[in-house]
């Protein structure tokens, strides 16, 4: 039997490659609105990034963000991306 095979994703933040479930996606809905999606199953466009602040910051700094997602970020959307990304509970290890 083959092993299973791990999709990896790259963070717009720190530029590593790491398991999708290990990353959390930004994703641009079709509204225009961007917003953070915990499940990683919203219709749009996503970028990925750690489940670490200091990822998000700097690809909200360094427009890493707006350039995945094609869209302008303004000051409240990027502090509430932040807030959100508070607001999620712990990440949760699967049994292998």
């Amino acid at each position: 039997m083959k092993p299973k095979k791990i999709p990896m994703r790259m963070c717009v933040g720190c530029r590593e490659m790491k398991p999708k479930r290990e990353l959390i996606r930004v994703v641009r809905g079709p509204d225009g609105s961007v917003s953070i999606d915990p499940n990683g199953k919203k219709p749009g466009r996503g970028a990925y990034v750690c489940r670490q602040e200091a990822c998000l910051m700097r690809a909200i700094r360094q427009r890493q963000l707006e350039r995945q997602l094609e869209v302008q970020l303004t000051e409240e959307v990027s502090e509430g991306l932040r807030q959100a990304m508070e607001n999620l509970p712990p990440q949760q290890m699967e049994a292998t």
